[in-house]
């Protein structure tokens, strides 16, 4: 009988939710498969949003993952320069099968020096920030490069999660996920992506996140020059 796929999944404060919730439940259907949620102590982790979240495993008692996925959110401008995260993510990818993420996590792997060469997707906004981590940013849903399966953002965790399940396992298994969870999404709007929203939308995006794209390229800036 052969051991169990140990699927990881990695919190930390103000993380986007819906970033590994989405890919949680898939794995989750996997049958036979472990699912854990990681953070450094046995603790709640407050999300970007009320939601309070609760490991099930710690970073010092964690097994050796196939898989570590890196979820995003406001949290990882300071992930990226989080020695102990950092620490822990190439530990793991030492032996892990796949070594992923989904929206802004992808920066998270790329302060771990897990990206250098490698092409990779992440959240419409951090796309400029990704070559700083000697990554190829990749304008994709689903970006697979040999071993590294990064997400775009957010609901593209779905996606991603869907995707590496038929990796895993295979296509069968996958569709079959889908179709339990009714994954079919028709949205209301065409603008969930730069290219397709109207243009005073994506422009009022852009004020608003103004001050925090500041701070986290200066968050990044620090963390590429301390990797370099």
């Amino acid at each position: 009988m052969s051991a169990p796929l140990q699927i990881g999944l990695v919190l930390f404060p103000k993380v986007t939710q819906l970033d590994f919730t989405g890919p949680l439940q898939v794995f989750s259907s996997i049958p036979g498969a472990k699912v854990h949620l990681i953070w450094k102590r046995i603790e709640p982790v407050a999300s970007d949003s009320v939601m309070m979240l609760t490991p099930t495993v710690s970073f010092a008692d964690c097994p050796q993952l196939d898989v570590i996925c890196v979820p995003g959110g406001l949290g990882i401008d300071d992930m990226i320069n989080d020695e102990e995260m950092l620490a822990f993510l190439r530990q793991q990818a030492e032996g892990a099968q796949y070594v992923t993420s989904v929206c802004t996590g992808s920066l998270v792997l790329g302060a771990a020096g897990l990206l250098r060469g490698y092409r990779a997707a992440t959240h419409w906004t951090a796309m400029d920030f990704l070559s700083a981590f000697g990554a190829i940013p990749t304008k994709t849903r689903v970006c697979i490069d040999r071993n590294r399966i990064t997400g775009g953002g957010v609901t593209a965790g779905i996606d991603f999660a869907l995707t590496l399940v038929s990796q895993l396992v295979d296509r069968k298994t996958a569709e079959a996920i889908q179709l339990r969870i009714e994954y079919n999404p028709a949205p209301p709007f065409n603008a969930g992506s730069p290219d397709t929203a109207p243009a005073e939308v994506l422009a009022f995006m852009k004020e608003r996140i103004a001050p925090g794209q500041a701070r986290r390229g200066e968050m990044i800036a620090r963390a590429a020059a301390r990797s370099a």
